[in-house]
């Protein structure tokens, strides 16, 4: 989850019957979408004995303060590992792995029932996910071909606060509420809900 530390795993197995000791180099980059490298946050080498058909794991700890401030909107870290097994005429296995932080920062509620032509308040909670304060935080709201912008107040770490939003549906079916959450720390982190508007 995006502001949390992220830990992992990387399990060896030794297949055969002979000992073997490989080294290992780790490494963590945030990426964009396209894969594209933006930042290296993590470099880190080690060297692993396996006995025969022996397994390990070896545990990466990627702090939320190596990689917070490198982070794209895209939230995707890269992780590598490359395994050389020693004495072997340079055997080599590459194992990565791509990292999409999830956000779970911004919470919708809606009433049981909305009704065309009636006020309808919705709660939108909205969180600090990180262990530091945000300030300039900022909520754009989009409905009905409409958008709100909402200026908040500063948020402690980890805190989580709420708004409520009054509006009037004006047509019956389906209607799309996005909202956008932005602060001096991230940006955009989006919640949407698709809300059924019933005839009257």
């Amino acid at each position: 989850v995006f502001g949390k530390d992220i830990n992992l795993i990387l399990v060896l197995n030794n297949l055969s019957s002979d000992r073997k000791s490989v080294r290992v180099d780790m490494s963590a980059s945030t990426i964009l979408y396209t894969r594209r490298a933006v930042a290296e946050i993590l470099k880190a080498a080690t060297s692993v004995e396996l006995g025969p058909k022996q397994g390990k794991q070896i545990r990466v700890k990627i702090p939320y303060t190596y990689y917070g401030k490198y982070l794209t909107t895209d939230k995707r870290i890269q992780v590598t590992a490359l395994c050389e097994v020693m004495r072997t005429n340079g055997l080599k296995l590459l194992v990565e792995k791509t990292i999409i932080l999830e956000d779970t920062n911004i919470i919708i509620k809606l009433p049981r029932r909305v009704v065309v032509n009636r006020a309808v308040s919705l709660e939108i909670s909205y969180a600090n996910p990180l262990p530091e304060p945000v300030s300039r935080c900022v909520l754009l709201v989009t409905l009905m071909n409409q958008q709100v912008k909402i200026n908040l107040a500063p948020l402690a770490p980890r805190e989580r606060s709420k708004i409520y939003f009054e509006f009037t549906p004006r047509r019956a079916g389906p209607l799309q509420l996005q909202v956008d959450f932005s602060c001096n720390k991230f940006s955009h982190v989006k919640g949407f809900v698709t809300i059924a508007v019933a005839r009257a």
